[in-house]
């Protein structure tokens, strides 16, 4: 898998706006986006699982000499040009910057030099700064948004480039605001039918990852569409994007529509613009799916392509089960297990842990009533059904460290996690054995020991 960016600890995060020129670690969040826009038709789809090279030509009349992808357009709006295409190197001027562990004096005094008497540190604590960008509005269509973590990927789910970089392209953006870039080609996948109730969009990536391999999407836009994506939330959506690195993607992509303007109300009152794949925009490859046919799936040790059913593995016992993480700790993940507990009434038979991606998901956590439930919160469901108290917001074992680290695996275990890497030793301990799965099949085996197709409690 092709990255070159850089892995500091994730939990907290410097935004840099090159709008207002401010910087801090989560500003306080606007009130109220003024953009609204039309969302684009989606044609329906039949089920096709191989890939299909697209047949799109230039256009021959308009302002512009070629059409051009999602990315494209963004790229070629950061670069002030009237347009790129793929293989281009382009100067991109950056939107929003995020990096980590920016601590101590030194760094801050550095940052106030660079960028003025209004650059701040603010010291609030987030949490994981994937998910903490959107909620505190740093996510807008249009934008360019890079991130000193791999999975910066993830605000790709707003319609905008978003990528990691390594810690020398952090510095050159810290100092001018702009980064060279190579435009990518696109990878487009048509996903339609209706989603099932029995699957979440972990089940999606995993199938698109175990279709095109860990090295499928190297260097390449990955470009989501059709119904089943036009039907999810944003935080599904973040899931979807998140998992692009997964494939060796550069970045992910979804079209803004309603469900992203809606998110973004209470969050920013940043004018934002839009941009969208032409019609006849050439895509290097294109992939389609008939998701009503998908089945919950898992990602076996030790690779997020080693896709299988996961009824297919329901004699694979289990020594934990761990929730949580930028890819599987947001607050409609939470809900999710919440669901399948509340509907199992039954109680865990493993160790269950529960990591919040953010403080606002821990308080959602204790706050928020599941539908159904009688008046219950997620915590209250989790509480009955024998798992871990919810931990602080952090990574905590997603990336291993310290053998004291929360949930860590220490020793040859076999855990069920809604991560996104099970790589030797990602979680801890290098002869552990990491099964990739959707918050509804982790909760479903949390309650048998065994790997178990969510179908079992929610049906």
């Amino acid at each position: 898998m092709a990255s070159s960016v850089g892995f500091a600890h994730p939990t907290s995060s410097l935004i840099i706006n090159k709008k207002d020129k401010c910087l801090s670690v989560v500003p306080s969040t606007s009130q109220l986006s003024i953009y609204k826009c039309k969302k684009p038709i989606s044609n329906n789809i039949s089920m096709a699982m191989a890939t299909r090279q697209s047949e799109r030509k230039p256009a021959t009349t308009g302002s512009m000499k070629s059409p051009m992808t999602m990315t494209e357009k963004l790229l070629a709006k950061g670069a002030e040009k009237a347009e790129v295409k793929a293989g281009d190197n382009v100067w991109v001027n950056v939107d929003v910057f995020m990096t980590n562990d920016i601590s101590g004096p030194g760094s801050i005094g550095i940052f106030q030099k660079e960028f003025g008497e209004n650059a701040k540190a603010n010291p609030d604590y987030k949490g994981v700064c994937h998910i903490a960008l959107a909620q505190e509005g740093h996510c807008r269509p249009g934008e360019i948004l890079l991130g000193t973590d791999s999975h910066t990927c993830t605000a790709g789910a707003f319609g905008q480039f978003a990528t990691g970089i390594g810690n020398t392209e952090a510095g050159f953006v810290l100092g001018t605001g702009a980064l060279l870039l190579k435009v990518p080609q696109t990878l487009r996948f048509v996903m339609d039918g209706e989603m099932p109730d029995y699957l979440l969009a972990k089940d999606l990536i995993l199938q698109i990852i175990g279709e095109i391999s860990v090295a499928g999407a190297t260097y390449k836009s990955m470009e989501f569409v059709g119904t089943t994506i036009e039907s999810l939330n944003m935080e599904e959506r973040m899931t979807l994007c998140n998992m692009v690195i997964e494939a060796g993607g550069k970045n992910g992509v979804v079209a803004a529509d309603s469900t992203t303007f809606k998110y973004l109300e209470d969050k920013t009152s940043l004018p934002y613009e839009p941009v969208y794949s032409d019609a006849l925009a050439s895509f290097h490859s294109e992939f389609r799916f008939d998701i009503s046919k998908l089945e919950p799936l898992v990602a076996k040790p030790h690779s997020p392509d080693n896709r299988a059913l996961a009824r297919e593995c329901k004699d694979i016992k289990i020594d934990r089960v761990y929730i949580g993480s930028c890819t599987g700790g947001k607050t409609q993940d939470f809900l999710a297990a919440a669901k399948l507990f509340l509907a199992s009434g039954k109680k865990v038979k493993v160790p269950t842990f529960l990591v919040p991606a953010t403080q606002k998901v821990w308080v959602d956590i204790y706050t928020l009533i599941v539908p159904g439930s009688g008046g219950k919160t997620c915590s209250q469901i989790f509480e009955e059904a024998g798992c871990g108290t919810p931990a602080s917001p952090s990574c905590a074992a997603c990336m291993g460290g310290p053998k004291d680290t929360y949930a860590r695996m220490n020793e040859a275990q076999v855990c069920v996690s809604t991560t996104n890497r099970n790589f030797p030793g990602r979680m801890g301990h290098k002869e552990g054995q990491i099964y990739l799965a959707s918050p509804y099949t982790a909760t479903a085996s949390a309650l048998t020991g065994y790997i178990t197709d969510p179908r079992e409690f929610l049906h």
